[in-house]
Protein backbone atom coordinates (compact mmCIF):
# COMPACT_ATOMS: atom_id res chain seq x y z
CA UNK A 1 0.00 0.00 0.00
CA UNK A 2 2.81 2.52 0.79
CA UNK A 3 4.40 1.33 -2.21
CA UNK A 4 1.52 3.07 -4.38
CA UNK A 5 1.68 6.61 -2.37
CA UNK A 6 5.37 6.62 -3.26
CA UNK A 7 4.85 6.20 -7.23
CA UNK A 8 3.20 9.50 -7.99
CA UNK A 9 5.79 11.50 -5.95
CA UNK A 10 8.69 9.29 -7.88
CA UNK A 11 7.32 9.71 -10.96
CA UNK A 12 7.31 13.15 -10.07
CA UNK A 13 10.91 13.64 -9.71
CA UNK A 14 11.85 11.32 -12.39
CA UNK A 15 10.43 13.82 -15.12
CA UNK A 16 11.56 16.90 -13.15
CA UNK A 17 15.45 15.61 -13.47
CA UNK A 18 14.96 14.49 -17.14
CA UNK A 19 14.10 17.88 -17.83
CA UNK A 20 16.10 19.26 -20.14
CA UNK A 21 16.15 23.87 -21.61
CA UNK A 22 13.34 23.84 -24.00
CA UNK A 23 15.01 26.56 -27.04
CA UNK A 24 13.05 28.87 -29.15
CA UNK A 25 14.78 30.92 -31.16
CA UNK A 26 14.41 33.71 -33.90
CA UNK A 27 16.28 35.60 -36.32
CA UNK A 28 16.33 38.34 -39.32
CA UNK A 29 17.02 36.33 -41.80
CA UNK A 30 18.28 38.92 -44.04
CA UNK A 31 21.37 39.10 -42.34
CA UNK A 32 24.58 38.43 -43.10
CA UNK A 33 26.00 36.83 -39.64
CA UNK A 34 29.70 35.90 -41.50
CA UNK A 35 30.46 39.71 -41.26
CA UNK A 36 30.03 39.56 -37.69
CA UNK A 37 34.00 39.02 -35.91
CA UNK A 38 33.39 40.78 -32.32
CA UNK A 39 31.09 41.18 -29.33
CA UNK A 40 30.76 42.62 -26.32
CA UNK A 41 27.76 42.42 -23.19
CA UNK A 42 25.34 45.56 -23.32
CA UNK A 43 26.00 47.51 -20.00
CA UNK A 44 23.12 48.65 -19.12
CA UNK A 45 21.09 45.65 -19.71
CA UNK A 46 23.03 43.23 -17.88
CA UNK A 47 23.23 45.83 -14.70
CA UNK A 48 19.26 45.79 -15.30
CA UNK A 49 18.74 42.10 -14.81
CA UNK A 50 16.76 40.70 -11.78
CA UNK A 51 19.38 37.62 -10.47
CA UNK A 52 22.25 37.57 -8.15
CA UNK A 53 25.70 38.49 -9.17
CA UNK A 54 27.41 35.67 -8.95
CA UNK A 55 24.72 33.97 -11.35
CA UNK A 56 24.89 36.72 -13.63
CA UNK A 57 28.85 35.98 -13.81
CA UNK A 58 28.13 32.64 -14.69
CA UNK A 59 25.91 33.51 -17.60
CA UNK A 60 28.09 36.33 -18.70
CA UNK A 61 31.12 33.41 -18.71
CA UNK A 62 29.16 30.72 -20.33
CA UNK A 63 27.82 33.02 -22.97
CA UNK A 64 31.50 34.05 -23.43
CA UNK A 65 32.70 30.41 -23.85
CA UNK A 66 30.18 29.38 -26.04
CA UNK A 67 31.01 32.42 -28.26
CA UNK A 68 34.58 32.23 -27.76
CA UNK A 69 34.14 28.28 -29.28
CA UNK A 70 32.29 29.37 -32.21
CA UNK A 71 35.31 32.04 -33.46
CA UNK A 72 33.57 35.71 -32.20
CA UNK A 73 36.01 37.35 -30.13
CA UNK A 74 35.73 39.71 -27.17
CA UNK A 75 36.09 43.30 -27.95
CA UNK A 76 36.02 46.89 -26.81
CA UNK A 77 34.77 47.83 -30.38
CA UNK A 78 32.16 45.31 -31.05
CA UNK A 79 30.33 44.13 -33.93
CA UNK A 80 27.32 42.70 -32.17
CA UNK A 81 25.92 43.59 -28.58
CA UNK A 82 24.76 41.16 -26.61
CA UNK A 83 22.01 41.80 -24.33
CA UNK A 84 20.20 39.57 -21.61
CA UNK A 85 16.89 39.15 -19.82
CA UNK A 86 16.10 36.41 -16.81
CA UNK A 87 12.14 35.44 -15.82
CA UNK A 88 11.36 33.19 -13.47
CA UNK A 89 8.09 30.69 -12.60
CA UNK A 90 7.00 28.64 -9.41
CA UNK A 91 5.68 25.52 -11.01
CA UNK A 92 3.42 24.27 -8.51
CA UNK A 93 2.46 20.04 -9.07
CA UNK A 94 -0.34 18.56 -7.62
CA UNK A 95 -0.35 14.69 -7.59
CA UNK A 96 -3.32 12.49 -6.77
CA UNK A 97 -3.60 8.76 -6.30
CA UNK A 98 -6.97 6.70 -5.45
CA UNK A 99 -6.20 3.46 -3.83
CA UNK A 100 -10.27 3.68 -3.43
CA UNK A 101 -13.12 0.86 -2.96
CA UNK A 102 -14.75 -0.77 -5.93
CA UNK A 103 -14.04 -4.35 -8.14
CA UNK A 104 -10.96 -5.89 -8.29
CA UNK A 105 -8.86 -7.07 -11.12
CA UNK A 106 -8.48 -10.86 -9.29
CA UNK A 107 -12.06 -10.84 -8.23
CA UNK A 108 -14.25 -9.04 -10.71
CA UNK A 109 -17.82 -9.98 -8.65
CA UNK A 110 -17.05 -8.10 -5.85
CA UNK A 111 -14.79 -6.21 -2.73
CA UNK A 112 -11.07 -6.09 -3.47
CA UNK A 113 -9.20 -5.80 0.24
CA UNK A 114 -6.04 -5.14 -1.89
CA UNK A 115 -8.32 -2.07 -3.58
CA UNK A 116 -9.23 -0.57 -0.64
CA UNK A 117 -7.83 2.89 1.27
CA UNK A 118 -7.92 6.84 0.92
CA UNK A 119 -6.99 8.89 -1.71
CA UNK A 120 -3.48 10.66 -1.41
CA UNK A 121 -2.34 13.73 -2.69
CA UNK A 122 1.22 15.15 -2.97
CA UNK A 123 2.03 18.76 -3.60
CA UNK A 124 6.02 20.44 -4.78
CA UNK A 125 7.16 23.40 -5.98
CA UNK A 126 9.24 23.85 -8.22
CA UNK A 127 11.53 26.89 -10.52
CA UNK A 128 10.99 27.31 -14.20
CA UNK A 129 13.39 30.06 -15.58
CA UNK A 130 13.69 31.44 -18.55
CA UNK A 131 17.04 33.40 -20.11
CA UNK A 132 16.47 35.81 -22.94
CA UNK A 133 19.77 36.27 -24.95
CA UNK A 134 19.57 39.12 -27.78
CA UNK A 135 22.51 39.61 -30.37
CA UNK A 136 22.05 43.35 -31.63
CA UNK A 137 24.41 44.96 -34.37
CA UNK A 138 26.35 47.55 -32.63
CA UNK A 139 26.25 50.49 -35.14
CA UNK A 140 22.30 50.69 -35.15
CA UNK A 141 20.86 48.83 -32.14
CA UNK A 142 19.01 46.44 -34.22
CA UNK A 143 17.94 42.87 -32.93
CA UNK A 144 19.00 40.68 -35.07
CA UNK A 145 18.58 37.32 -33.02
CA UNK A 146 17.03 36.08 -30.28
CA UNK A 147 17.25 33.17 -28.27
CA UNK A 148 14.84 31.78 -25.40
CA UNK A 149 15.81 28.83 -23.23
CA UNK A 150 13.39 27.36 -20.52
CA UNK A 151 14.08 24.68 -18.11
CA UNK A 152 13.76 23.60 -14.69
CA UNK A 153 16.51 25.69 -12.09
CA UNK A 154 18.29 24.21 -9.24
CA UNK A 155 19.35 25.87 -5.86
CA UNK A 156 22.49 23.08 -5.44
CA UNK A 157 25.23 25.59 -5.57
CA UNK A 158 27.37 22.38 -7.03
CA UNK A 159 24.85 22.15 -10.18
CA UNK A 160 24.37 25.65 -10.69
CA UNK A 161 27.54 26.20 -13.04
CA UNK A 162 26.23 23.20 -15.03
CA UNK A 163 23.16 24.22 -15.44
CA UNK A 164 23.87 27.36 -16.32
CA UNK A 165 26.37 26.30 -19.06
CA UNK A 166 23.78 23.63 -20.32
CA UNK A 167 20.97 26.74 -20.64
CA UNK A 168 23.33 29.37 -22.44
CA UNK A 169 24.82 26.16 -25.08
CA UNK A 170 21.61 25.25 -25.83
CA UNK A 171 19.94 29.03 -26.26
CA UNK A 172 23.60 29.56 -28.62
CA UNK A 173 23.24 26.24 -30.29
CA UNK A 174 21.63 27.50 -33.25
CA UNK A 175 23.39 31.19 -33.25
CA UNK A 176 25.37 31.34 -37.00
CA UNK A 177 29.42 30.88 -36.58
Amino acid sequence: MKLFKLIPLLLLFVVASCSSVHVATDYDNTVNFSQFKTYAFMKDGVDKINISDLDKKRILKAIDEELTAKGYTKSENPDLLINLFTDAKQIVNVNTFYGGWGYGMYRPWGWNPWMMGPGYQSVSTSTQGILYIDVLKANNKELIWQGKGTGYLTQNQKKKDERIKEFVAKVLETFPK
